[in-house]
């Protein structure tokens, strides 16, 4: 059985829906049968939608082989809450989705176009004030990612972290904030009644309709989402995880799904098996190294060995 490395889950809950209870054996059933479930509230509506397009496809869902639906935020979770080696407690299956972060300004900010917020965070990044959702997640690895590419201090970033979009919102509005980072579909509202201005976007291409420049286009060279992958249980066989990965190969690619990802505004990003578990250990570098950048690591501690050292990291 070959065994594979993934990050520690931010909750223990998680670690059960992905592992708990004993994985069936009949190769009929594996090939059909899938349990599917999200590693967390936030990655419920993936996880319906998932299960909807294989059910589509013709699997059975609800009982068989576990699938667990989670996400960066759990990844990024695990290095700031366990302190240890990646453990080898899931099985890295398939890359599902991306959603589109947005760096966004009052619409009365004196930042015309993201050169001005770029060159004004390079000069004085501890009086540059930043807010997006909790520290250590994506918005807040985004703007850790912007200032280390514009060659800014990172560990001088003033970031302030939201419990919800909305009292993001609340703060850049109010004054609190000179910039804020969040997913597009979380903005599009505020971006559409003139409230806000988006500077940029996080993905590599730009979204449609919205007339933003991406951040590669801006000089940053960060091409960044908030995706959702799908994994499987630690103690997984070879056939169980070729089959699975057959399911999710053939779910991602189906009309179901495609019709799924464009009503609810996500980038379908599939990518699946040793080319996931690949992009996956780069991944987990770049997360590693920019909550240290950020200094929510501590850089002292001895370097750890996880999934990045078996893709020659």
């Amino acid at each position: 059985m070959r065994r594979r490395r993934f990050f520690a889950w931010g909750l223990g809950v998680a670690a059960c829906a992905a592992g708990c209870g004993t994985e069936h054996v009949n190769v009929g059933a594996l090939r059909t049968r899938f349990s599917i479930n999200p590693g967390a509230q936030r990655w419920a509506r993936v996880c319906r939608a998932f299960s909807g397009a294989a059910r589509a496809a013709g699997y059975e869902t609800g009982t068989g082989t576990k699938i667990t639906v989670t996400g960066l935020p759990a990844l990024a979770a695990a290095e700031l809450n366990n302190g240890q080696t990646l453990a080898d407690t899931a099985t890295p299956l398939s890359r599902l989705t991306g959603d589109v972060e947005v760096v966004v300004v009052p619409g009365n900010s004196l930042f015309k176009d993201f050169d001005d917020f770029g060159a004004h965070l390079l000069a004085h990044p501890g009086q540059t004030l930043l807010a997006g959702g909790p520290q250590g997640e994506p918005d807040h690895l985004l703007f850790g990612l912007i200032a280390k590419g514009l060659g800014a201090d990172t560990r001088q970033v003033d970031y302030t972290g939201y419990p919800s979009s909305q009292e993001a919102v609340t703060a850049l509005l109010s004054g609190k904030a000179a910039a804020a980072a969040g997913l597009f579909s979380d903005w599009r509202a505020s971006i559409g009644d003139g409230r806000v201005r988006a500077l940029a976007v996080s993905s590599a291409a730009r979204v449609p309709d919205l007339d933003v420049p991406t951040l590669l286009e801006s000089g940053v060279r960060v091409d960044f989402a908030d995706w959702v992958a799908a994994v499987g249980p630690d103690a997984m066989t070879d056939d169980s995880r070729e089959v699975a990965i057959r399911m999710c190969e053939e779910v991602t690619g189906s009309p179901g799904w495609q019709s799924a990802c464009r009503a609810n505004g996500w980038i379908s990003i599939p990518l699946s098996g040793d080319d996931f578990e690949a992009w996956l250990g780069t991944e987990v570098e770049r997360t590693r190294a920019v909550l240290r950048d950020l200094g929510l690591l501590d850089t002292t501690r001895a370097t750890r060995c996880g999934i990045g050292c078996g893709n020659g990291h």
